[in-house]
């Protein structure tokens, strides 16, 4: 939906990159876009939530993933914008999937979306019932399983990226990885802490861990 009372060149290319992918186009008062989101520049999208989340913990043991992929986890992860940075995060560093939970765990909303800078819509998305049993249905698939757990006595430092496919898995910020999960992981890795502060929030861990002991050996 746009509302444009004057075409310039950048809503042009929107209507023609529309036009080309058989997105309809609809013409409306900007009351009506004030009234779906605030921030808008004169138009607005509506798209459909990935049906990734479609899939079960048995089909992530046949799920096609290359030979390398890089999946993250998050076990427990309630708040939208902490679902939507961890996304954005797992996205940039190439990952092929997102797994979360369905209970107690964020859904993807508008605001998650918008935090993840539209990365929830770019990235394969699996909701399941059991994060413990969809860590064993991935390793069944071989991946190694880290999980990101400040209680470890080795640093991300200490360690080598195992080659091959990779998991990561990240619990929530006042709890962590809930106990099975902590169990089913092959190895636990901690960020160290240098100031004050006992922890980073779960997306914050996610992306320093991601970028400190993950991508330097993919790039």
């Amino acid at each position: 939906m746009v509302s444009c009372p004057k075409v310039t060149q950048g809503l042009r290319a929107v209507f023609d990159a529309a036009r080309d992918d058989d997105v309809p186009v609809r013409t409306v008062p900007r009351a009506t876009l004030d009234a779906l989101t605030t921030g808008h520049q004169g138009i607005v999208a509506r798209v459909g939530a990935r049906r990734s989340d479609a899939l079960s913990e048995r089909d992530l043991a046949a799920f096609p993933f290359e030979e390398d992929a890089l999946v993250v986890v998050l076990d427990g992860i309630t708040d939208p914008q902490n679902l939507g940075a961890a996304a954005r995060s797992a996205e940039a560093a190439g990952a092929a999937m997102l797994v979360t939970r369905v209970r107690r765990a964020a859904e993807v909303t508008p605001a998650a979306v918008r935090a993840s800078a539209g990365a929830l819509m770019h990235l394969p998305h699996a909701r399941v019932a059991n994060v413990p049993r969809a860590i064993e249905r991935l390793q069944d698939n071989g991946f190694w399983v880290v999980g990101l757990d400040e209680s470890s006595d080795v640093s991300v430092y200490d360690d080598v990226v195992p080659s091959g496919r990779l998991t990561v898995v990240v619990g929530t910020e006042d709890g962590g990885m809930s106990r099975l999960t902590r169990e089913r992981c092959d190895q636990r890795l901690k960020l160290p802490m240098l100031g004050q502060v006992g922890s980073l929030n779960a997306a914050a861990s996610l992306a320093a861990f991601l970028y400190v002991y993950v991508v330097p050996s993919r790039r």
